[in-house]
């Protein structure tokens, strides 16, 4: 709310005279999975704490266009102050939940999990983390400390994978360890090490499964790069158990509410 009424406050707002308690609600202008309604709630509140709003649905439910997914009711001053901090947290939430959704139905038949990644937006990671949550999907890493995970420019940098995991290894106090390969001569150098999953980074379907099947489920397998709804499923068809899509997050289209008085 801070940013909004730094460093004057609503200006326009205070030029109405009538701030009579009013009711209003929110409509959904999409089908959508719905998430961020607590979010909402809060962003009422902060502006006033006796405004009460009442949720009409749950988080992460299916909704229909023309939906109404909550009611508030409160000093209609404050209810203006907070309206749209309220409808974007839900737009920007149900965005991220309902892509996410998109991509686990694509993949439903297969054994195999959407995940998301650190693509986020400065500030909002957590936030977008549940959305994906919502849309049934799994959050990778939150941080560079939750787990070790050694990439393309890693290996460029230090110039032996193969010395760079078992370096990971020994010193990897219990953390998992993700090791990220583009091509199948680099997983082979490593075949055998003790590393939790490889990541299989901007590999064509038919290499995949190659690498899968090298793997011989000593390890658990990831794929990720250039992951689109269009061929998700033929990459799930691969035996991979996770995918990771980084659009879920960087590229969510936002979902439109509206706040209509009654």
């Amino acid at each position: 709310m801070s940013e909004d009424l730094k460093p004057s406050g609503d200006i326009t707002t205070r030029l109405i005279k009538n701030n009579n308690k009013i009711k209003a609600k929110i409509i959904s202008n999409e089908n959508c999975i719905i998430g961020g309604l607590n979010f909402a709630k809060e962003a009422f509140n902060n502006s006033d704490k006796k405004i009460i709003f009442k949720a009409k649905t749950k988080d992460g439910n299916k909704i229909k266009k023309g939906r109404v997914v909550a009611t508030v009711h409160g000093k209609a001053k404050a209810i203006l102050k907070s309206e749209r901090v309220a409808l974007n947290f839900l737009s920007h939430i149900s965005g991220v939940a309902t892509i996410t959704k998109k991509f686990v139905d694509k993949i439903k038949s297969k054994k195999c999990k959407i995940c998301c990644t650190r693509k986020t937006t400065p500030n909002l990671r957590s936030i977008q983390k549940y959305g994906v949550r919502l849309g049934g999907g799994l959050n990778h890493r939150f941080n560079l400390s939750d787990e070790i995970l050694i990439k393309d420019n890693h290996i460029a940098i230090d110039g032996n994978i193969q010395k760079l995991v078992i370096r990971a290894i020994k010193n990897g106090k219990g953390k998992k360890i993700t090791v990220e390969v583009d091509n199948l001569g680099q997983f082979k150098k490593i075949i055998g090490l003790k590393f939790n999953r490889v990541l299989f980074d901007n590999m064509n379907p038919k290499n995949l499964k190659k690498g899968i099947k090298i793997s011989k489920n000593l390890y658990e397998t990831e794929a990720s790069g250039g992951i689109t709804l269009k061929n998700v499923k033929k990459i799930a068809s691969t035996g991979v158990k996770r995918i990771s899509v980084g659009k879920i997050t960087h590229s969510a289209q936002a979902v439109d509410f509206k706040l209509d008085l009654y």
